[in-house]
């Protein structure tokens, strides 16, 4: 396997470029993208909506939509190529290497089949998950079933799910969003998985939900040695959870770096602005500060700089030319002309 900084890396994504149709159009959605995400870590890629968070992590296990294709870079999952691949190919690396938690989870779950059911089929669809058969004849159908149910409920029970025995034999409308959400945590770890994608998990719970399913994240991740990409545009939940964070802004990265970096001295104006747009209490106020302007439309985004329209500490040169990703410190990255980013 690869290895980032003498750890292994689960994912390289380098130069990714992804375009959109639209209108009878490719439009660049995804413009020279590059992450990784190292074994045991939790990567945070944050933005404002329509950054492009969700298209990059959709492209990672070959899901991307109808309307979408990947035309530059190179993805590698667990130091094997993802582009190019066929759809058999894909599905082989998907089932055994990268698994996704989607933000609602009653769209991800089948409304016919008990969630027992449901993380069974798991099991049914890779034997190998379950437990080495002992030596003479191989168990019957019969018998993988009752250990791939049991396997069910023990994943239900990791997931802190109260009385699992009875939950998984009930079906998802008849479970909070809470507890469907960790049921969907519990089919993404009972593949054991080498890397989780969490796109926005909290988006669709209350406020005491979301805490619960981030402190049960941040549990599993000890427990289990999990490693995450988490795709969120809540700066808070980033400093909860993620190790290091990559910043992107109209379909590229503009920082990364480790979070206490990031948090205590972010370099690129635009990390700068999500994080002064944080709400925080001063007595009987809340104040925040909103970011000026809009996101660039993709189908004709600004020259240079893609924040330059945005950005208070614009310079001549931001609108002309693209900046290069520089050093800003020891694993800290920041694609700004205000630190000698030059011609990219």
């Amino acid at each position: 396997m690869p290895r980032v900084d003498g750890q292994p890396a689960v994912l390289e994504v380098r130069n990714l470029c992804v375009d959109l149709g639209i209108g009878g159009r490719w439009i660049r959605a995804l413009d020279d993208v590059s992450l990784d995400v190292r074994a045991g870590e939790a990567l945070g890629l944050v933005g404002e909506s329509g950054s492009g968070k969700s298209l990059t992590a959709l492209s990672i296990p070959g899901l991307l939509p109808g309307n979408a294709r990947a035309v530059g870079g190179s993805i590698r999952l667990m130091g094997e190529e993802i582009l190019g691949r066929s759809e058999p190919e894909l599905n082989r690396l998907r089932t055994r290497s990268v698994a996704f938690i989607f933000q609602n989870p009653t769209t991800f779950l089948n409304p016919v089949l008990t969630v027992g059911e449901q993380i069974a089929e798991i099991f049914d669809l890779s034997p190998e998950l379950l437990d080495a058969p002992s030596p003479g004849a191989p168990p019957s159908r019969r018998e993988r079933r009752r250990q791939a149910w049991q396997r069910s409920v023990e994943y239900l029970r990791l997931v802190r799910i109260p009385d699992p025995d009875r939950i998984a034999r009930e079906y998802p409308f008849e479970l909070s969003g809470g507890m469907q959400q960790r049921a969907v945590i519990a089919m993404a770890l009972a593949r054991r998985p080498h890397l989780v994608i969490a796109d926005e998990i909290t988006t669709a719970l209350d406020v005491t939900v979301q805490a619960q399913i981030l402190g049960l994240l941040s549990e599993l991740r000890r427990s289990v040695g999990m490693t995450l990409l988490l795709i969120t545009h809540d700066m808070g939940i980033v400093a909860r959870l993620a190790d290091r964070v990559a910043v992107m802004y109209a379909g590229t990265v503009v920082e990364s770096a480790d979070v206490r970096s990031l948090f205590r001295e972010a370099r690129h104006p635009y990390a700068q602005a999500l994080l002064e747009a944080v709400p925080t209490i001063r007595g009987d106020r809340t104040i925040f500060r909103a970011i000026p302007g809009a996101m660039p439309a993709l189908s004709d985004p600004p020259p240079g700089c893609r924040f330059h329209p945005r950005c208070p500490r614009a310079l001549a040169e931001c609108a002309a030319v693209r900046p290069a990703p520089v050093l800003a410190g020891a694993d800290h990255a920041v694609s700004c002309h205000l630190y000698g980013g030059s011609p990219g």
